[in-house]
């Protein structure tokens, strides 16, 4: 998942962030393209030429490190096949090509299939940004399989994320995050500490990992995007990028419209909000799920309300109760408001964890805050995408939050000021009282940021590219679902291309829907678009559930 992410309590509320450069209503030059990509008239051709024929080292994986999460190597495949991870260099700024470098961490499954059959690399985006694909892919493998007969699969850390330049912005000097009120309410001091926070935690980036801030946001990460495709081998980049992933693959058409294979973007951003729209737009969208989950909840006979409106009032007030006046949970800890909000909208990234929800915020309001602050913990690691039962990674020494800061910060010129978020905070109350608060606040994390932001808005304008394949989910939380309209309008007319999913969580692929996964597999493998208007229904979770 993203994702306008408050540091901490929203880092669950978004995997999509607003980044690139601003939009324009015209398509750009070849010489505006050139510049943009770093290719003008002052590029060291040279330095380009060695780079595209670099050659890559493949070897058995290790382990993820730290930065990326930690845990245990791969597993091979159900086949034999094992994963390989190589590095890839690449210009640490791709306007001085012939500087320094840096390294870039990749990891591949070679394709099942016959060579007759292979098409190429299939580049994947997990989203964040800040998470890891090194270590996210295997993970998800699985899901891929059928892909796996035409392409290798690859996926990489961008740069900045885990083991490709890791971003850090640890400090000793820096107060605990958690002893951080993310939604001050007292319009003093709370309010102060915060905008503290955030302003020291620019400065210990700046501090730790200044040689390498200018260079972290998504135009460059595009532009890393195409060297890897050249180096691997394709003549064309096939790619599934999914939440801030689709923002990657917009800009990366943008860049490279001639470039552009068979490409898929799932759980699509609105590449024409700024970050406080963004954010305002996501505080809807976590509300609409949360009302789903509660009608759902009403259905299944829960003691939480008789019916959707009373379950959602009763979690508004549950919240605020425990902020007053947390639960005790074993081991000394407690379920305080945080808790129970992460729990949430960790449980609204996938239909999955529903169930566990509702006995969660059952037991809450009967006073017994265990499974839920469980939940949280859970969540808090993999809600997003990943296995709540897998405690092998540690999300105490990844460096993902930093990452997800650095290139927020990086690729959006917003930095607003506490009268910003006062000015705008009944409007995200009025879209969510349980969620809207936190987003609002979330927009002061690049206060005092050291590095200029690119602008406002992406830019995602493709004349000329292939048909790319936009998956919209009606009760995605994170990602709206207008923004696949959106990004479409912004590619370019028969550039982008809709597929309607009618369901729950953050995406539509990796939920295992049937029909939305038959139509992304004719479009990789065989490049069979869907027709037309399109629309996937949900499955419903299983009787009793």
């Amino acid at each position: 998942m993203p994702t306008a992410r408050a540091i901490s309590t929203a880092v669950l509320l978004s995997t999509a962030t607003l980044l690139a450069s601003s939009l324009t209503a015209c398509a750009p030059t070849d010489q505006e393209r050139d510049r943009q990509r770093g290719t003008g008239g002052t590029t060291d051709a040279q330095a380009l030429t060695k780079l595209r024929d670099q050659s890559l080292n493949w070897r058995t994986c290790p382990a993820p490190s730290p930065a990326q999460g930690g845990g245990e190597a791969p597993a091979a495949l159900p086949d034999g096949t094992r994963w390989q991870c190589a590095t890839l260099r690449t210009p640490l700024d791709w306007k001085n090509p012939s500087g320094e470098s840096m390294d870039l961490a990749l990891i591949r499954a070679r394709s099942s299939g016959t060579p007759d059959d292979r098409i190429g690399s299939l580049l994947f985006n997990f989203g964040g940004p800040g998470g890891s694909g090194v270590a996210t892919l295997p993970g998800l493998a699985p899901d891929y399989e059928k892909l796996r007969t035409r392409y290798d699969l690859v996926s990489f850390d961008p740069r900045g994320v885990g083991d490709s330049g890791a971003v850090r912005c640890l400090d000793a000097g820096l107060p605990d995050e958690d002893e951080i009120d993310n939604v001050p309410d007292d319009g003093g001091d709370e309010t102060n500490a915060l905008v503290r926070f955030n302003r020291e935690t620019a400065a210990a980036c700046e501090k730790n990992s200044g040689d390498v801030l200018p260079y972290v946001g998504t135009t460059q990460a595009a532009q890393d995007m195409d060297l890897m495709r050249q180096v691997l081998g394709d003549g064309k980049l096939h790619y599934l990028g999914i939440s801030y992933g689709t923002e990657l693959g917009g800009v990366y058409a943008h860049l490279f419209p001639e470039h552009v294979g068979r490409a898929v973007l799932d759980g699509v951003v609105d590449p024409t909000h700024d970050m406080m729209e963004e954010a305002l737009a996501q505080a809807g969208g976590f509300q609409l799920a949360f009302e789903h989950f509660a009608a759902w909840c009403a259905r299944q006979g829960c003691t939480l309300g008789d019916d959707a409106e009373d379950i959602v009032d009763l979690v508004v007030g549950l919240e605020a109760a425990l902020d007053d006046t947390p639960l005790p949970t074993p081991d000394d800890g407690e379920l305080d408001g945080d808790a129970l909000l992460a729990a949430v909208t960790g449980a609204l990234y996938r239909q999955d964890y529903w169930p566990a929800l509702r006995v969660g915020l059952e037991a809450a309001a009967d006073d017994d805050g265990d499974v839920l602050h469980d939940l949280a913990e859970a969540l808090g690691q993999h809600g997003r995408g990943g296995d709540p039962d897998d405690d092998t990674t540690d999300d105490d020494e990844s460096n993902e939050d930093d990452a997800f800061r650095a290139i927020t910060c990086d690729d959006s010129s917003n930095r607003y000021t506490v009268a910003d978020v006062e000015s705008r905070l009944a409007d995200f109350i009025e879209a969510s009282p349980l969620f809207g608060p936190g987003l609002a606040w979330s927009t002061l994390s690049c206060d005092g940021w050291p590095v200029p932001g690119a602008a406002r808005h992406p830019e995602v304008s493709a004349p000329g590219a292939p048909p790319v394949l936009l998956v919209g989910n009606t009760g995605d939380p994170a990602t709206p679902y207008e923004g696949a309209a959106r990004m479409a309008q912004r590619l370019g007319e028969k550039v982008g291309i809709e597929l309607t999913y009618e369901g729950e969580g953050h995406g539509a692929y990796d939920s295992g829907n049937t029909c939305v996964r038959n139509a992304v597999d004719a479009y990789l493998l065989s490049g069979t678009l869907p027709k037309p208007g399109t629309v996937c229904e949900a499955e419903p979770l299983p009787a009793g559930k």
